[in-house]
């Protein structure tokens, strides 16, 4: 689908004036302004990541009422079930508390949910059991800010509730009756940052009790956990989160943790670690587990007492990773066929019997991509759809699904993304009334992707110097973004090279003669209309990498997109 292109306007005074204050380029200058360090005091803040960053955690609505409660738990040797919700936030949050209770030496299980077998959220029936066998407390972690009858019946057979949260709050939610609700969406909630993930939270609780317990030397191992899974959960790498991240990479790669050695060592992560590493190789693999089996193989990965035991279940969560690949193709193959048949659509709605849970999220992401329209693919199983949705930039999905409650059993989620359950006889008209919800929030310009650029680059300022300027910024993710540059007047040199029959390779030359490599993942699709033959004229929008192979780094730009003269 063709972008539209979008330059961002610099000011040249406050530019040239940040980049005398700080000692940096230009270029350097303007990226931070554009990303609103315009001062030098919120520059350096953003380039010197520190732990004067994290915020206070008693700051936290609930978060005294929880570390009390926990602390009678101490006093009185209670047992505490940990429930952590399937994915890697749900999963690394309940490691990073299970590690925290560890060291105030209580007693704990832990309850991942099932995606196959069990609602999303917590569920009544392993309460009950655990309570049975002495469990007197329940802390979440990544769910049960909407499980209110849940938390209602454990506190009628005896086990309290601390519940450590980030997802959006419905304005008829009627919240559980928990010893706290740590949630940064709390009604009541003062806290200066609402993007945490969950595993975020779950930090911030350990945080505090660590500090009430005399024990904050123990917070920098925490910090590597809570890193990968607020990473892996995709939210915004901005204010705490940056923070979090930043610090909590600081030596990934010497960590003595053993499943985090196995699993870095099976996704071939060898050198620094950056948040792509994350992102693009760790998180997926954890992520499978929850995905294609069942979460609780991450626990067990990342609790390993030995390098033996975590290598054979790094192994496994690998293997779950091919397959959820394979099944994922099959699923994205099939979603774009049907969203084929809806042509005109401002909100796409697709369903297919027996499509596996554990993908739609993904396969929807692929649909809402190629298609540029908000998207939901369900899964159609015993006349109940579970589906999973993802956004474009600028379009509320939670206000989307609010506006269509009436239609589905349940939902959840975020701005960007969000899970739900429908009955099969009303995806039809989910399908209807989303398409004109979606029309009327939409504006016609907006309905093609929108490439942001950040600035124009010449090909004297391009090289493998600037990348390592741009280091400065790690790390990234959503919320901070690689930049993206164009350049222009660059020539194809030659016949592009193809490379796994979908992407393109790209040997480019300036005026002066000057050799650029670049190379477009997805290529043969994504050029489609555009002739690419020799001594075309480019006009390239690309993000500047380091390419390492065989000990020799050189600059490669990765294409965003381009333009030929054709």
């Amino acid at each position: 689908m063709k972008k539209r292109w979008t330059i961002r306007k610099h000011d040249a005074a406050a530019i040239n004036l940040l980049a005398a204050e700080l000692g940096v380029k230009p270029l350097i200058a303007a990226l931070l302004i554009s990303r609103g360090h315009h001062t030098p005091e919120k520059a350096r803040t953003f380039l010197n990541p520190s732990p004067e960053h994290l915020h206070e955690p008693f700051l936290m609505h609930g978060m005294r009422e929880a570390v009390d409660r926990i602390k009678l738990a101490v006093e009185n040797k209670e047992k505490i079930l940990i429930w952590g919700d399937l994915d890697v936030d749900g999963t690394t949050g309940t490691v990073l508390l299970r590690k925290t209770f560890s060291l105030l030496g209580l007693e704990t299980s832990y309850h991942i949910t099932n995606r196959f077998t069990e609602n999303r959220g917590i569920n009544f029936a392993p309460l009950e059991a655990a309570r049975a066998d002495g469990y007197t407390l329940l802390v979440s972690v990544d769910t049960g800010t909407s499980n209110f009858e849940e938390v209602s019946k454990a506190k009628a057979i005896g086990m309290d509730t601390i519940i450590c949260d980030h997802h959006e709050i419905k304005d008829d939610t009627i919240l559980p009756p928990a010893v706290a609700l740590i949630n940064p969406f709390h009604p009541d909630s003062k806290y200066p940052d609402d993007n945490l993930a969950g595993v975020g939270v779950a930090f911030k609780l350990a945080h505090a009790l660590l500090r009430e317990f005399d024990l904050e030397s123990e917070i920098p191992g925490l910090l590597k956990i809570a890193a990968i899974g607020t990473v892996a959960d995709v939210v915004n790498l901005t204010g705490e989160n940056r923070a979090i991240v930043a610090l909590g990479l600081i030596d990934l790669v010497k960590t003595d943790n053993w499943g985090l050695k196995a699993l870095m060592e099976v996704a071939d992560c060898r050198s620094d670690m950056t948040s792509m590493h994350i992102g693009f190789r760790i998180g997926p693999r954890i992520n499978a587990a929850g995905r294609m089996e069942v979460g609780t193989h991450v626990v067990e990965l990342l609790e390993a007492s030995d390098f033996g035991e975590a290598r054979k279940i790094a192994a496994l969560l690998d293997s779950r990773n091919r397959e959820r690949q394979k099944v994922q193709q099959e699923v994205t193959d099939l979603a774009i066929l049907e969203a084929v048949n809806f042509p005109d659509a401002c909100f796409m709605v697709v369903a297919g019997e027996g499509w596996h849970k554990g993908v739609v999220g993904l396969a929807a992401s692929r649909v809402a991509e190629k298609f540029y329209r908000p998207t939901i693919v369900f899964s159609l199983e015993d006349c109940i759809a579970t589906g999973s949705a993802r956004s474009i930039k600028g379009f509320d999905l939670f206000e989307a699904l609010g506006s269509v409650s009436d239609l589905l059993e349940s939902f959840g989620g975020h701005v960007m993304a969000a899970g739900m359950k429908a009955k099969h006889e009303n995806i039809e008209a989910l399908r209807a009334r989303l398409h004109e919800y979606a029309d009327a929030k939409i504006p016609n310009d907006e309905r093609t992707p929108e490439l942001l650029i950040d600035a124009v680059v010449t090909t004297e300022t391009l090289s493998i110097g600037l990348v390592n300027e741009l280091a400065a910024f790690e790390p990234f993710g959503a919320g901070n973004p690689k930049p993206i540059f164009v350049t222009r007047d660059l020539t194809l040199r030659d016949e592009p090279f193809v490379m796994k029959e979908k992407h393109l390779k790209l040997k480019l030359y300036d005026v002066n003669g000057k050799v650029f490599e670049a190379v477009w993942w997805d290529g043969v699709a994504k050029s489609k209309g555009q002739t690419l033959a020799p001594n075309s004229r480019i006009e390239l929008a690309y993000v500047a990498e380091a390419n390492t192979w065989q000990g020799n780094t050189r600059l490669q730009l990765v294409v965003e997109d381009l333009r030929a003269d054709n």
